[in-house]
């Protein structure tokens, strides 16, 4: 019996913990349908048997993993939200909080939109509220600044749809070590970001 066997038998928050990491991984790298309950177990290092004392069914693995990424995303754009900030510059935030929280988390990424067509039933409308709600902080920035005539855009739905489309996008190039570092291609992103709705970056003024 291996060392990650030992530990996943003895102690439960651990194997809990190592069965997200193996699922995330296979999920990203096989794809949902493809992964069998075998595969997690083999991965983590214990009885398929021993699976189905923490989750049920591979659906409800799928669900937790969507469902912790979301809840994470919410609680640190939550703790980064400034109230009462100026459009352009809550604008700018989202935009640089956005490229930073997840370009260091290529396979959530990956799972939450390219496996979301797998969710059924209610973990579908959990997880679907969750990006609602997330869908909503953007919205809500973009139609201030519509309000208060800092953004030259017709509609804040398809702006906010539009925006998070090219923000989430860096995660199917950026590659860590490239020639760009994440800081200066969250400044990238921020500046394009700005200009997509009619601003500039202070510093495009001087």
């Amino acid at each position: 019996m291996n060392v990650l066997a030992r530990t996943a038998g003895s102690r439960g928050a651990e194997t809990a913990k190592i069965i997200r990491q193996k699922s995330l991984s296979l999920f990203a790298r096989h794809g949902f349908a493809a992964v069998s309950m075998r595969m997690i177990a083999d991965a983590v290092g214990v009885q398929p048997g021993a699976l189905y004392q923490y989750h049920p069914t591979k659906q409800n693995i799928l669900a937790d993993l969507m469902q912790s990424h979301m809840e994470t995303l919410l609680q640190a754009w939550e703790n980064e939200t400034q109230q009462g900030e100026p459009p352009q510059a809550a604008l700018e935030r989202f935009a640089r909080f956005h490229i930073r929280f997840h370009i260091t988390r290529p396979d959530e990424v990956f799972i939450s939109y390219m496996e979301l067509r797998s969710l059924e039933n209610e973990g579908f409308k959990i997880i679907e509220a969750q990006r609602k709600r997330y869908e909503g902080e953007l919205k809500a920035i973009l139609e201030a600044g519509i309000a208060q005539k800092t953004f030259a855009i017709d509609d804040a739905h398809v702006g906010a749809m539009a925006i998070l489309a090219m923000l989430t996008g860096v995660n199917t190039w950026y590659r860590s070590g490239g020639r760009l570092s994440q800081s200066k291609i969250e400044d990238i992103y921020a500046k394009m970001v700005l200009r997509s709705v009619g601003c500039a970056m202070e510093e495009d003024n001087v």
